[in-house]
């Protein structure tokens, strides 16, 4: 294993430049009958801003020559009567029924399969107000890319094709944690035991320090 030193500018442009490079379903299986499409997932805790850094590489990406669509995992949370209903701050209902995977899957991603239709909803629940999102489907052209974020998206089953995982030591994830989202910690903890981000990522970016980001790199065996 090798970890590379690399400035968050670079890190965005090498991640545009080996996510646009990425073959489509069309690619892989000639025999699809319209899916070309690829689904990246940029994921880590919310002290590591997933959502930022993918941002960060929707303009890239599209310079590149790959349609886009941007989905956050947030806009696809359960209902609070369902979310909270064994609790406010408990770890284990945060790491196991936050996330509406079945949604995400339905109205995302499962669009997206090859031979998929292409048309995804992009956002479909608003936590904030705790009602249904007025977003329209959109659908995705062929060579486009879904770039969706969040926390906690690993051992999910959720059929993603590439994984940028962000990734913090306990240590510095305690320390970037908010006082108010500290309850949350063991979840992150249980993540990093059951889901092994950092095994099952294509790209493992650490952010011990956010502004000198490092790519892990393991060896070929």
């Amino acid at each position: 294993m090798r970890v590379r030193a690399i400035s968050p500018a670079l890190l965005v442009t090498e991640l545009a430049d080996t996510i646009a490079r990425l073959p489509t379903s069309s690619d892989i299986d000639a025999g699809a009958e319209t899916g070309a499409w690829t689904r990246v997932a940029v994921d880590g805790a919310p002290a590591t801003n997933p959502d930022r850094w993918a941002d960060a590489l929707i303009e890239p990406l599209r310079e590149r020559g790959r349609a886009v669509v941007r989905v956050r995992a947030d806009d696809y949370l359960r209902p609070a009567s369902l979310r909270l209903e064994r609790g406010r701050e408990d770890p284990d209902v945060l790491y196991e029924d936050w996330l509406d995977d079945a949604g995400l899957v339905r109205e995302v991603l499962e669009p997206l399969d090859p031979g998929g239709t292409g048309r995804v909803l992009p956002a479909l629940w608003n936590a904030r107000t705790d009602r249904a999102h007025r977003a329209d489907y959109v659908t995705v052209a062929p060579g486009g890319l879904l770039v969706l974020s969040g926390s906690l998206l690993l051992g999910r089953w959720l059929p993603i094709d590439f994984v940028v995982h962000l990734e913090l030591s306990p240590a510095a994830l305690a320390r970037q944690t908010p006082a108010e989202q500290q309850w949350m910690l063991p979840a992150y903890d249980r993540y990093a035991a059951e889901a092994e981000p950092t095994q099952a990522a294509q790209v493992v970016v650490r952010l011990d320090n956010p502004e000198r980001p490092a790519v892990v790199e393991h060896s070929a065996d």
